[in-house]
């Protein structure tokens, strides 16, 4: 070969653009190496709420956390977290706040969240009602007011489904599953895992693209959406503490891939509910409720829009959220 076409070859294998699998081929492994051996997958954690936190093991979801103050007397109120990334028992610690001296008030961490335990398993929604009626039965004793947020919702009205008897009543707080494009999801949840699930999850990457996820500035982003003013102060450190557990990548991962989310969850859940409901909502970045109509005839059903609000209202109007609520309990004597 003579110097000249040599040198072409090389002048031809060295163009702009044709090194660029490599470089992300570069960065993705130099990613997976700084996930594995320079974050810090054991933080400190410490309680989402400043009450009495206990462990006890359920039969159908193995260790299961949750808040409790029983000082005051009455009809228990049972608060379930959303679902998301960095989730937890925080986001219904005003809640808890605002209810615990008028009565007794319990707050699940999910399994997979929190105090939870986050070991490798399949999560479904049916994992996660069997963990409320397991909850509600096992350590509340007695039907409860219940209130759930986002997802949340989802498997709350799947357990009431189940077990109305463990249930007063239901408020749902900005409840997903009525979006006018909600048609994917699952309904049977004896299903493989989903090929979105598969890929994600693989042991060589699958922490390294949640920790991109639970990174502080993608928290920060997600969370911002959530709120009309600024984030409550505490609930971004507590989101990253509680995103840096170990095994606290596996559940979320689930959530990423869209496999805890139920297939047309008007028609499947919500419609068939025949306790009494509540729905606090405004607008939501992440979920929205142009299938609220189909059931706000229904005569158990009760809507009430919390405005301005982004899809935690219990943080931003509290006072106005609470009122909702006390009205609604004070109708049903």
């Amino acid at each position: 070969m003579s110097p000249k076409s040599e040198i072409k070859k090389n002048s031809k294998s060295s163009r702009p653009g044709s090194g660029l699998p490599g470089l992300l081929l570069m960065a993705a492994s130099g990613w997976i190496l700084y996930s594995k051996f320079l974050i810090d997958h054991a933080r400190l954690l410490p309680k989402a709420i400043p009450a009495d936190l206990i462990e006890y093991h359920s039969p159908s979801a193995g260790r299961l956390g949750y808040y409790v103050d029983r000082t005051a007397s009455g009809r228990p109120l049972a608060l379930i977290h959303s679902l998301n990334a960095a989730t937890s028992s925080y986001e219904m610690r005003p809640l808890f706040g605002q209810y615990r001296d008028e009565r007794p008030v319990y707050a699940l961490d999910l399994p997979g969240f929190g105090f939870s335990e986050r070991t490798p398993r399949r999560y479904t929604p049916d994992l996660y009602a069997g963990a409320i009626i397991d909850f509600l039965e096992s350590q509340v004793g007695e039907p409860a007011d219940v209130v759930a947020l986002s997802l949340g919702c989802e498997f709350v009205a799947r357990s009431a489904l189940s077990r109305p008897d463990l249930f007063h009543s239901l408020t749902f707080i900005s409840p997903s599953g009525f979006g006018s494009g909600r048609r994917s999801g699952r309904i049977e949840t004896g299903r493989g895992e989903s090929f979105a699930y598969r890929l994600l999850s693989q042991p060589l990457w699958g922490q390294a693209i949640f920790d991109l996820i639970a990174s502080r500035p993608s928290l920060k982003f997600f969370l911002e959406r959530s709120f009309e003013n600024d984030i409550a102060p505490g609930m971004l450190d507590y989101a990253f503490a509680t995103s840096h557990q170990p095994g606290a990548h596996h559940a979320p991962l689930y959530f990423v891939s869209g496999e805890l989310f139920t297939r047309n969850a008007v028609d499947w859940l919500y419609r068939r509910l025949e306790l009494p409901v509540l729905v606090l909502y405004d607008q939501d970045f992440y979920v929205n409720f142009d299938l609220l109509p189909q059931v706000s005839a229904k005569p158990n059903w009760q809507l009430q829009r919390i405005a301005p609000t982004r899809g935690l209202p219990q943080f931003e109007m509290l006072a106005e959220t609470a009122a909702a609520m006390d009205t609604f309990w004070q109708g049903l004597g």
